[in-house]
């Protein structure tokens, strides 16, 4: 073989597992979760996943595993196109149909929660993985009781609070809204809808206005010292995971990177994904914060990006068959000229 022959082949074979490797690329998955008003997934990952501190989220530990709270900000639905209300089951809002997080669905009054008033409130949610989309957030009815399992009938109608493509700050969609007249626990639940893709995030978010009347729910610990009544100890206060909380637990997470898991065959909701290499987050990661205002809805993964990644293939693929075929005439002009 020539020497130009052997350049040719080795160009060839040097750039063929480039394009092999572009055309794996895949849009970067979304991830959130609310914390202002706090997700009851993460609480329970503030409070640490191996060892909660509150009654409830030790059940919900029980019932789904360790797994699901380092996976906190990962309770989607990867085709839900807009149609929640549609795919998700009554009983299931706060896992969204998805088996992995079935402890968020257990109907009991102590959960973790936090306390608002009626009126403007600045909501925060957690956007690990940034994207283009719009959020809605729901509240409950007068008379909820969180003894039941969650159905879309104990939801008002229509969302109190919308918004598409809020702006970020340090790591975080903030949003105004205005939260109707309301006393005692209640649960607000938000629908995140990427527009640049079918997926979809969920969150319940207990909360109580004014004093607890809901903490005698089902699965309540009685307070010590009650001298045998029926009298409930109060709910604990729902905490954000910290930055550094959230950091320390990356490697555990089997979500935080990019693609998705398996689809469930009722829902299509997402399971536990299996751990793959770090790759670089988009801009406005929990670990790249930005400047406050910067518009973070624009980044991230889209629905093109598979076709940059192929067209970048196609690059290489062609410049490398370009390359052969000149080295190959050059090759037999040699040969004919002799």
């Amino acid at each position: 073989m020539t020497a130009r022959r052997k350049v040719a082949y080795a160009a060839a074979a040097g750039v063929a597992p480039l394009a092999l490797t572009a055309l794996a690329i895949s849009p970067a998955a979304a991830h959130g979760s609310m914390t202002d008003p706090v997700s009851r997934v993460a609480a329970c990952y503030a409070e640490g996943p191996e060892s909660p501190d509150s009654a409830a989220c030790k059940a919900a530990v029980a019932a789904s595993g360790v797994q699901a709270f380092y996976d906190w900000n990962g309770v989607n639905i990867a085709n839900a196109a807009g149609k929640s209300k549609e795919i998700i089951p009554d009983g299931k809002l706060c896992s969204a149909g998805n088996d992995k997080y079935k402890g968020l669905d257990l109907a009991r009054g102590d959960w973790p929660s936090s306390k608002l008033s009626s009126g403007s409130h600045t909501f925060r949610y957690k956007g690990t993985a940034p994207h283009k989309g719009s959020f809605e957030l729901y509240i409950t009815k007068d008379g909820y009781d969180p003894s039941k399992p969650l159905k879309w009938s104990d939801l008002e109608a229509t969302p109190f609070a919308k918004v598409t493509d809020p702006k970020m700050e340090n790591g975080d969609y903030v949003f105004s809204g205005n939260i109707p007249q309301k006393s005692g626990r209640h649960l607000i639940y938000s629908i995140w809808q990427r527009s640049d893709s079918p997926e979809a995030f969920y969150t319940c978010s207990d909360v109580v206005f004014g004093a607890d009347n809901g903490s005698a729910g089902s699965g309540s610990s009685p307070s010590e010292g009650s001298g045998g009544s029926d009298e409930q100890a109060p709910a604990a206060e729902a905490s954000a995971p910290s930055d550094e909380q959230i950091s320390d637990g990356q490697d555990q997470s089997t979500v935080e990177h990019n693609g998705h898991g398996d689809q469930d065959a009722q829902t299509g909701a997402e399971e536990s994904a299996a751990p793959e290499a770090n790759a670089p987050e988009a801009a406005g990661s929990a670990d790249q914060p930005v400047t406050a205002g910067e518009n973070l809805a624009e980044t991230g993964g889209d629905s093109t990006t598979p076709y940059i990644a192929m067209g970048g293939a196609g690059v290489l693929a062609v410049g490398a068959a370009l390359l052969f075929g000149t080295v190959r005439r050059r090759a037999s002009t040699g040969r004919h000229s002799r």
